[in-house]
């Protein structure tokens, strides 16, 4: 399997270097073309170019240094960016725990918490405290 990539690549380098051979072209003394790897002997020939003409590169507009000042300062600009949207992610999440809880609170009045590894019921003061505490977090941090 070696040999055979390495015949492979081999015959592909040779194949390169006879295809950038240099060719001629001429006209007999009928008036037809022809195109050769050798002059003909006692007449005239044109030597082709056969390379390939390079692509040329594309014009961008040139490019307009930057202050450094204005470099940093997108990088800080970004950064502080992904942090709003981060707290913000956050906000919101928190916002929905906090709805969440309030709508049990207020559809349940059978509200249970565990104290101290103990399991154990709200009486209905305990469960209105925690209502209105809700209902103050959300007004000032989700609304």
């Amino acid at each position: 399997m070696r040999l055979t990539i390495l015949a492979g690549g081999l015959l592909l380098a040779l194949s390169c270097s006879v295809m950038a051979g240099q060719v001629y072209k001429w006209v007999d003394a009928q008036g037809v073309t022809h195109f050769g790897a050798q002059p003909p002997q006692g007449q005239s020939a044109e030597a082709l170019n056969t390379a390939k003409p390079r692509p040329k590169p594309a014009t961008a507009a040139p490019a307009v240094p930057e202050p450094s000042g204005e470099s940093e300062q997108r990088d800080i600009d970004r950064q502080v960016k992904k942090q709003v949207a981060e707290q913000e992610a956050e906000r919101q999440r928190y916002c929905t725990t906090l709805r969440t809880n309030l709508a049990q609170l207020q559809n349940n009045p059978r509200v249970r918490v565990e104290e101290e590894g103990q399991m154990r019921r709200l009486n209905e003061e305990e469960r209105q405290t925690r209502i209105s505490e809700t209902q103050q977090k959300i007004a000032e941090t989700c609304d």
